[in-house]
């Protein structure tokens, strides 16, 4: 039997963003159906009150949750979007798994969400969709903007990589894991787009 101990109630603002952290650390470690709504007003911590305040339902929290993970660029699909890093780099940069020192590996959060929430006309599998449906997107106009002959079929190719590099990565607990899938990745770019890109 494990022993809890209750953190001192933070004061003052900032009880939304401690939820959402709180929520953050315990979906990665324990998985979201694992944690209850007690643990993270614990973890955050703030009174249940509050927590109901700001998140009805744990849907909600779940629902903001992943939101907070797309608008921080806390996803490997983040790079996707960044105008300093040349397209084929953010490509490549798909099989880095954004792990934290000491965090459990944990893949694509949305893959985790769809998988605990597998009903599909469910608000989080519907976003986690609407995600792996944006990441494929970015893909292809990186392609594009690349020559890339057929750029819908690489874009599908390259993501499906992508993401069965995140979930063998979280199976066998190796954040390093995505370089298999970088390497098939590169022959992919090679043999689809104009030499010298």
């Amino acid at each position: 039997m494990s022993v809890t101990t209750t953190a001192p109630r933070g004061r003052g603002r900032g009880g939304r963003e401690r939820i959402l952290a709180a929520a953050a650390q315990l979906f990665a470690t324990q998985g979201i159906n694992a944690t209850g709504m007690e643990q993270v007003a614990d973890q955050a911590p703030v009174s249940k009150r509050t927590l109901y305040a700001h998140f009805r339902t744990k849907n909600d929290l779940v629902m903001a949750h992943l939101e907070d993970l797309v608008s921080s660029g806390a996803t490997s699909e983040s790079v996707l979007t960044r105008e300093d890093v040349p397209p084929r780099e953010r490509i490549l940069r798909l099989f880095e798994q954004p792990v934290p020192d000491s965090a459990p590996v944990r893949g694509c959060p949305f893959i985790d969400a769809a998988a605990e929430f597998p009903d599909p006309a469910s608000a989080v599998h519907s976003y986690a969709r609407e995600q792996k449906l944006r990441m494929v997107e970015l893909v292809t106009a990186l392609v594009t903007q690349l020559g890339c002959r057929e750029p819908s079929a690489l874009a599908e190719q390259l993501v499906t990589l992508a993401d069965g590099a995140a979930s063998r990565a979280m199976v066998l607990g190796d954040a390093d894991y995505g370089r298999h899938a970088r390497a098939a990745a590169e022959i992919l770019l090679s043999h689809a787009l104009p030499s010298g890109t």
